[in-house]
């Protein structure tokens, strides 16, 4: 009987330390596909539906709710944080630098609204958010091109202060890139493929590197690549020539407003045109070019010339984005508006 209760014990004891052990990356045990399918049948349909109607008018809504999804989950994990307005006590991660030039919430409090009416306060934010990037995306193609799981709850805090630590910057060094993945539980090839979206104040970046095949970027991020580089008047050496000579026609040294089109040739279309620019040293971005840097980086840049094979990384990688920091059951709360905690 002692040795049965200890044993008990021993078992409960290492239940406790592997639940414990699990970090900001990983899979959540409540998150499943279809989370709504009792609560709320029709959810996901009116998701797609507004999304499909409102990216047909706007091409350029996968590069922001792409980008608005990265930029949540990087920021306490994916729980809409990000949609959260600042109070007279706090200021919010919206109100952040990076955060400054995101746009499309307009887009979900949209989507949010129809479901309150449809299923009231069932369906989360947090769960808008990464169905509304999946669609998004996905309007061209007619179909989805990943799954979402679902089930995320919203948090109740959200601070500029940790927006600022956790969101990449366009001028980071690669080092700093894997240390930041690496803090989600994101290796190197979710850094190829996901790395585009995190860029701050890009405009309508399609922030997912892969997704870098879509948006555009603000000229005050890449100027510096452009103009007196190493302190002698000269353009960064990573940048092909004639490309940086196109983008100074573009921008100028202190030129805060203009965008250009980050995928030359490839602008408005989610696609691998990305990585064969990046492999002629038209990564518009320094924290683009750092990726030839690294063996095993450029390596799977490589790779990722072949639209099937980055659509097989990006969906895998997404999938991971999407567990990072969510919080399920009874955690947080399912918010009446996506902008103010209940």
């Amino acid at each position: 009987m002692e040795s049965s209760f200890l044993l008990l014990r021993f078992v409960l004891l290492a239940s406790a330390l592997t639940l414990g052990a699990c970090t900001a990356g990983c899979p959540s045990a409540g998150l499943k596909p279809n989370f709504y399918g009792s609560s709320c049948p029709n959810a996901e349909q009116i998701v797609q539906t507004i999304i499909y109607k409102e990216a047909e008018k706007n091409p350029i809504l996968p590069a922001k709710l792409l980008r608005m999804f990265f930029h949540d989950c990087f920021v306490r994990g994916c729980d809409a944080s990000l949609l959260l307005n600042s109070t007279s006590e706090s200021t919010a991660e919206k109100d952040a630098p990076p955060n400054l030039s995101l746009a499309g919430f307009e887009v979900i409090d949209m989507v949010k609204e129809a479901l309150e009416q449809a299923c009231p306060g069932t369906v989360s934010c947090a769960d808008i958010v990464a169905l509304a990037a999946r669609d998004s995306v996905s309007f061209p193609f007619g179909k989805s091109l990943w799954d979402v799981k679902t089930g995320r709850r919203d948090g109740n805090v959200s601070l500029l202060s940790e927006a600022l630590v956790n969101i990449p910057r366009p001028t980071s060094n690669f080092t700093t890139l894997v240390r930041s993945f690496a803090n989600k539980s994101l290796g190197v090839e979710d850094l190829v493929t996901l790395s585009g979206t995190r860029n701050g104040r890009r405009a309508d970046a399609m922030s997912i590197r892969g997704a870098h095949t879509i948006g555009v970027g603000h000229c005050n991020l890449f100027a510096e690549r452009l103009y007196n580089f190493t302190g002698k008047g000269d353009s960064d050496p990573s940048l092909d020539p004639a490309y940086a000579a196109f983008l100074r026609t573009k921008c100028s040294p202190t030129d805060n407003t203009t965008t250009v089109i980050m995928d030359p040739g490839s602008g408005l279309k989610f696609d691998s045109h990305y990585y064969v620019n990046l492999k002629q040293n038209k990564g518009l971005f320094q924290s683009d070019a750092v990726l030839l840097t690294d063996g095993a980086a450029s390596k799977v840049v490589d790779a990722m010339v072949d639209f099937g094979a980055f659509l097989a990384a990006f969906r895998k990688s997404i999938t991971k984005m999407g567990d990072v920091g969510v919080l399920t059951g009874k955690e947080g709360e399912i918010r009446k508006h996506c902008r103010f905690v209940n």
